[in-house]
């Protein structure tokens, strides 16, 4: 434990963060126990309801659909997500805007002198520094994005009003189990007795109904107890009590963003007592809504597209909103990975789609190399015409990327978190057609 001279010494953000760092021996480690302790000691509790939101794809596209139609509806928002793309003050919105750092810093001390001997992992403290930030900032509903999992995850200590279950796919299965219906079980775990629990995977795993079953969940079920349909041009939304027709696609792209807003159409439907919305804020909200690095495509010459699809669920959407944007000559893609990754199935999928590959090693322990990525790809690569080098870091993978596309051609950056992030570390990238 530091004493309150180091805490008073505790100036900046980031001193706080290298603190977190040091403090536990293990970056990741699932477990309720500390921050329990923790939280109790605090005295942290929401007075508002609360959405917490699992799943493998979709947390933070449904987190920021959740926000931007409850911000048209007049509410006080909160929403927890991570990790950040390029700054870690992007993890907590306040009213739709990124918090301060120096808003957190009374938060981070307050975790400190609440911890005793309890060694919190670097996301358990920040976890708790945020979610006291949002308990203080009179809101009227808070969304909480799970890091990990969900039975284990530290956001799992608020029991929250209405949970949300996006899709469920193969991801970090060292911690969550081998199996879609392993890792289904540990999402699961975020579920409450009696109270709404929002399926949103169309195909979901066995072990998520069997355990809202076991615990008297309200299950809402994608096909059972909502659905949606639509044309080129507008879809429509039915649920156990309500309609929504001639709604306008969410301003996120990508097929599979249809699925998301379905299952926050549900959630909210769900809470309709205690948080309602009316038809013009889910119009609105959707119209509005956005999200870095999810299929962001950034107007310019060569066209650029930003996504942490970074497992092989989110890759296969990727490569068919990709394969719907029409013929570019050549695709450029930049590409960096977490060494636990399941690849070769995401090599597979964009491999037909992209010509030249820039593989990147990244700022993280964890991250696999330029190199061995580009092994990889080399031992099932069948295409003779696809080139692929190897870079120190994100930019300046983007940097030899943009130096060789022509201005009809088109640049993917995507993968990990830390391959976006980046390259948007500078802001996002304004891109003008050489040869011009």
């Amino acid at each position: 434990m530091i004493g309150r001279r180091t805490i008073r010494a505790m100036d900046t953000l980031q001193d706080w963060l290298a603190h977190c760092e040091r403090l536990h021996p293990k970056t990741i480690e699932l477990g309720l126990e500390r921050s329990r302790t923790v939280a109790q000691a605090m005295g942290l509790a929401f007075t508002c309801p609360v959405i917490t939101v699992a799943g493998t794809n979709g947390k933070g596209s449904t987190c920021a659909m959740l926000e931007a139609i409850a911000l048209q509806a007049g509410y006080r928002t909160g929403v927890y997500t991570s990790p950040h793309l390029v700054h870690f003050e992007e993890r907590c919105r306040i009213h739709g805007e990124i918090v301060k750092a120096d808003a957190l810093l009374p938060h981070f001390a307050k975790v400190e002198a609440a911890r005793g001997a309890v060694s919190l992992s670097y996301f358990e403290f920040t976890t708790l520094a945020i979610m006291s930030l949002m308990a203080a900032s009179n809101l009227d509903v808070a969304i909480l994005e799970v890091g990990l999992g969900g039975r284990l995850d530290t956001t799992n200590i608020i029991d929250a009003d209405c949970a949300v279950i996006t899709s469920i796919d193969l991801d970090h299965m060292e911690f969550l189990g081998p199996d879609r219906e392993s890792i289904g079980r540990e999402k699961a775990g975020i579920l409450r007795a009696g109270r709404p629990a929002i399926v949103g995977d169309p195909v979901p795993p066995q072990s998520i109904i069997d355990y809202a079953a076991q615990i008297g969940a309200d299950t809402w079920l994608l096909g059972r107890d909502f659905n949606f349909s639509g044309d080129k041009l507008q879809w429509n939304w039915a649920g156990r009590g309500r309609r929504y027709a001639g709604l306008a696609y969410p301003a996120l792209r990508g097929a599979n963003q249809l699925i998301n807003a379905a299952g926050v159409l549900a959630a909210l439907e769900s809470l309709r007592d205690k948080l309602p919305v009316n038809a013009q804020a889910v119009r609105n909200g959707l119209a509005m809504v956005e999200l870095p690095g999810r299929f962001q495509i950034v107007p310019g010459q060569p066209t650029l597209v930003l996504d942490v699809a970074h497992n092989p669920h989110s890759v296969a959407a990727l490569a068919a909103n990709l394969d719907a944007m029409g013929f570019y000559p050549t695709t450029h893609a930049v590409f960096g990975a977490m060494a636990d990754k399941d690849l070769a199935p995401m090599l597979r999928k964009m491999g037909p789609l992209v010509d030249r590959w820039y593989f990147t090693d990244l700022d993280t322990p964890r991250a696999d190399t330029a190199a061995n990525l580009k092994a990889k790809w080399e031992a099932q690569e069948t295409r003779r015409d696809v080139a692929a080098s190897t870079h120190a870091a994100p930019m300046e993978a983007f940097r030899a990327a943009v130096a060789a596309a022509d201005p009809a051609d088109r640049i993917v950056v995507f993968g990990s978190f830390y391959t976006v992030g980046g390259v948007l570390q500078d802001g996002v990238p304004r891109l003008h057609a050489k040869h011009v």
